[in-house]
């Protein structure tokens, strides 16, 4: 098998299991953190599915190199950018999958398939979908065409309509060891021990994340970036903080991240204070978390976290980012000099 995919050996399990038997579900919700492995799984699925070799996925055959080339024609990924292209617009203005995207690629999946047996609709974020996109995507997982899989990701299952959830089988994908993933860095991926342990511990556990930050230096300057920010914010005047927030709603794939991030920020202030400096996941910029940490009441770290913790529930439910993200940073704990 080539399952390009760590951390998850039971999800593979299944998966291959039901592929060598034949019983294939009409659909699959890979539910997890972002950043685990989640979109790396549903495309790798999609291959197992298509595959033309003996052991699927074999990762050789045409059908898996097309996957892997994104031009695959029975393969559609059904995103923010799928959705910008069909309506040719900006992708700024994509900040939800609307009913009318989900209708044209329903509509196209009931076509039959140009060269497999199946068709398959991968549709990442699905939390993503407004109400009515939501509720024409059920039409179709209720009377799915048999040729058809869809394969779901989501970060919060509880976003989803629960008759999508109870339609599909579920599969949740769990944070990834860094062990792991630090070996799968240096075994895998070819880095170097040193890096794979440092970009180990900066994942949080997210070995998607972890594989495109070795890939991409610029994952990891615009994290050095995003922190500087975040460093800066509480320093900064209303007007500023409020031109912050217009900018970073602007950028809608981005926004979640954002907030994660910020999340772990907090969360290390928080453990500085408590006692636990040993057990923080932003190591490469321990110091200046140090520093930070006592610029702050315990209290008002507690706060702040569960303001970002609502802030991105908020955003899921598609509220207002820009209003969402204002209300957040003008609620910043004051800091002491």
């Amino acid at each position: 098998m080539m399952w390009q995919i760590a951390g998850h050996d039971w999800v593979v399990r299944v998966l291959d299991s039901s592929i060598a038997t034949g019983r294939v579900s009409h659909a699959y919700l890979l539910a997890g953190p972002q950043g685990v492995g989640k979109s790396t799984l549903a495309k790798n699925l999609a291959q197992a599915l298509l595959c033309q070799g003996q052991d699927k996925p074999c990762g050789d055959c045409g059908a898996c190199r097309k996957i892997i080339a994104g031009n695959h024609p029975d393969v559609r990924v059904v995103d923010l950018h799928y959705q910008a292209l069909l309506r040719e617009e900006s992708l700024v203005k994509q900040k939800e999958l609307r009913v009318d995207t989900i209708r044209s690629v329903t509509h196209e999946a009931g076509l039959k398939p140009f060269e497999g047996k199946r068709k398959v609709l991968l549709i990442p974020d699905a939390d993503h979908m407004n109400h009515h996109a939501a509720n024409s995507l059920l039409k179709t997982l209720e009377e799915p065409p048999p040729h058809v899989v869809l394969v779901l990701t989501a970060t919060d299952p509880h976003l989803l309509l629960p008759t999508i959830v109870s339609r599909c089988q579920v599969l949740s994908l769990r944070f990834v060891p860094l062990t792991l993933i630090e070996e799968e860095l240096r075994q895998r991926h070819g880095v170097e021990s040193k890096r794979a342990r440092l970009l180990a511990g900066l994942s949080g556990g997210r070995i998607g994340w972890a594989i495109r930050a070795a890939q991409d230096d610029s994952v990891l300057e615009e994290r050095a970036n995003t922190l500087q920010e975040l460093e800066a914010l509480p320093r900064r005047s209303r007007l500023d903080r409020l031109d912050y927030a217009q900018r970073l709603s602007h950028h809608p794939d981005g926004t979640q991240d954002t907030l994660d991030l910020w999340l772990s920020w907090w969360r290390d202030l928080l453990l500085i204070r408590g006692g636990s400096m040993e057990t923080i996941g932003n190591v490469d910029v321990s110091a200046t978390l140090e520093q930070e940490a006592h610029r702050y009441d315990l209290w008002e770290i507690a706060r702040f976290l569960k303001a970002i913790r609502s802030t991105q529930h908020q955003i899921g439910l598609n509220t207002d980012a820009r209003l969402a993200l204002e209300v957040l940073l003008l609620d910043l704990p004051p800091r002491s000099n």
